[in-house]
């Protein structure tokens, strides 16, 4: 008999759904119709591995309700949203796709503040709206800010945060940093408070995983980063106080941001939709087929690691 998989989120990887439907018998929780609640009773003691993304984790209440679970396979990096130590309690692997995202996130992260300091989803509108016609002086557009040679600030130079320092380096950019501590491997100045990081950059980039912390990125952050700073957060919503932001970029405070999380999802402030100056994307940072790919094959292999008996390569709790 095949060992049986509760699947919480689904991949977007075809050969990847192909090979869990010819290895294991695949219960696809996310397109369950009617009484979850009464379907995990019934069936979840036979489960014994749960795939499952980043957002939306597992909850201490399923996994109790899973006795016979030997893995849980998070499809991402994050995994603030699964109790971790409850899981290191029980001795059961969890697993997440480390290392995979990481140039996607950078890529994005860099794109975001070009498209913020160039007003390029702005003028993508100008252009298709027909407004070129009707406005062609050059004033009808104002004008940009040049990305080549802005002081970069990078909160959390972890894997991430070094990608997008590389990334910056090549347009000239100094670069600071802050974390937990300095670290002696990198060659950026480390700053310790992150309003004096926020105050000495002109753009301000958010990588850190962070998982426990929430609005460090407030008013007086902002204030700091000032009328000509940018703010990108390709991190965690809950980074940024989405008031602050929104009043910030309403009043002028700060000249625009480039946002791929937030801290409702799929809820974006009604005040950075309409803002011309914020650039928004739909948590989006990984998607593409190669990484996507990388990242469903890392989650094939923990899977058939821990189900042989082993510990998985990616266990964060074992």
């Amino acid at each position: 008999m095949k060992p049986q998989v509760l699947q919480l989120n689904p991949i977007l990887i075809p050969s990847v759904n192909d090979a869990l439907a010819s290895r294991y018998t695949v219960h696809k929780y996310f397109e369950l119709s009617g009484d979850k609640a009464a379907w995990l009773r019934e069936h979840g003691s036979a489960i014994a591995a749960v795939i499952t993304g980043g957002h939306t984790g597992i909850s201490r209440a399923m996994l109790e309700q899973l006795p016979g679970l030997q893995v849980v396979a998070v499809n991402g990096v994050g995994t603030d949203a699964v109790d971790l130590a409850y899981c290191r309690q029980r001795r059961l692997p969890v697993t997440a796709t480390l290392g995979a995202l990481t140039e996607d996130v950078a890529d994005l992260a860099i794109g975001l503040l070009i498209a913020a300091c160039r007003n390029l989803c702005a003028g993508d509108r100008f252009v298709r709206d027909g407004q070129w016609p009707l406005h062609p002086q050059p004033s009808a557009i104002p004008l940009a800010r040049r990305f080549s040679g802005m002081q970069v600030g990078i909160v959390g130079m972890g894997r991430v945060g070094r990608a997008v320092a590389q990334r910056a380096q090549a347009f000239g950019c100094p670069i600071s940093y802050t974390d937990l501590q300095p670290f002696g491997d990198v060659p950026h100045r480390f700053v310790a408070d992150l309003v004096d990081l926020a105050r000495d950059a002109d753009a301000l980039v958010l990588c850190a995983a962070a998982d426990q912390a929430e609005g460090i990125v407030n008013a007086a952050v902002l204030d700091a980063l000032g009328s000509r700073g940018f703010l990108v957060n390709v991190a965690r919503g809950r980074l940024v106080n989405e008031s602050d932001l929104a009043e910030a970029v309403a009043a002028g405070r700060i000249a625009g941001a480039g946002l791929d999380v937030f801290v409702d999802e799929p809820h974006v402030p009604q005040a950075l939709r309409q803002s011309d100056r914020v650039t928004l994307q739909a948590h989006r940072a990984s998607a593409t087929w190669e990484t996507r790919s990388a990242m469903a094959h890392m989650v094939l292999d923990s899977l058939a690691q821990a189900l042989a008996g082993e510990r998985p390569a990616m266990s964060l709790t074992t």
